[in-house]
């Protein structure tokens, strides 16, 4: 007789690090990052469940057509029911006149999707380990901005060497990069509590200042780490 046993997927993560810039572009040091966020091993399916919904509910879901019960006119028959050798119709509104009423259109609807918490974290945790992993994170201690100058902080970023799409993953306290980055188009600015693995997904470079990177705080269940 075969006894029944259950078997519980344990979750692993590797040890990596990012390198340090300051706003120079000078390497300082090499910060230890953590496994729970940047050292799982990505799962695809789960992101793509989680994108997917999000660009659902992204929608406006406005989208709006009449029916024949709610295109105007057409009260009158448009001919006589016998004689002309044609079709007999009943209004000029019927799905197959020109100006009549739409035959399954669509109407306004929600397109949104329920996806539970853990699966947000996981497509945000399996996001973050794949850029981690391509060693494509860097952190850049302070940004030294005392104004808005958006020519100062695409300086910055020029200084440590990213190009293309960068994510910049800031703290509440780094207003001021805030709104130095808002408006460059090939710019994605995010405060670490509004982090989304589609943003990171979009991103080439992921950028986080020090603050944001001690401050990121994902509950997910503690993997076990291996060297």
């Amino acid at each position: 007789m075969s006894q029944s046993t259950t078997f519980k997927k344990q979750l692993t993560a590797v040890k990596r690090k990012a390198k340090v810039f300051n706003a120079a572009g000078v390497f300082l040091r090499e910060v230890e990052l953590a496994p729970a966020f940047f050292g799982v091993v990505p799962n695809v399916a789960v992101i793509h469940q989680v994108v997917e919904a999000n660009l659902a509910a992204m929608r406006r879901g406005t989208h709006s057509t009449l029916t024949r019960a709610e295109v105007s006119g057409g009260g009158a028959k448009p001919y006589r029911q016998k004689g002309t050798g044609r079709a007999r119709q009943g209004s000029i509104r019927a799905p197959q006149f020109v100006g009549g009423g739409v035959v399954h259109g669509p109407k306004p609807r929600d397109y949104s999707k329920r996806v539970p918490k853990k699966m947000i974290r996981l497509a945000l945790v399996s996001s973050l380990s794949d850029r981690a992993r391509a060693k494509r994170i860097k952190v850049v201690e302070d940004f030294e901005l005392e104004n808005f100058s958006t020519k100062n902080a695409l300086k910055v970023l020029e200084n440590i060497h990213t190009w293309g799409k960068i994510l910049v993953v800031l703290d509440h306290q780094d207003k001021v990069v805030y709104k130095s980055l808002l408006n460059c188009p090939n710019i994605i600015t995010s405060l670490h509590t509004n982090l989304t693995a589609r943003k990171v997904l979009l991103s080439d470079w992921v950028v986080f200042t020090q603050k944001a990177l001690d401050s990121l705080s994902i509950k997910v269940k503690e993997p076990v780490v291996v060297d």
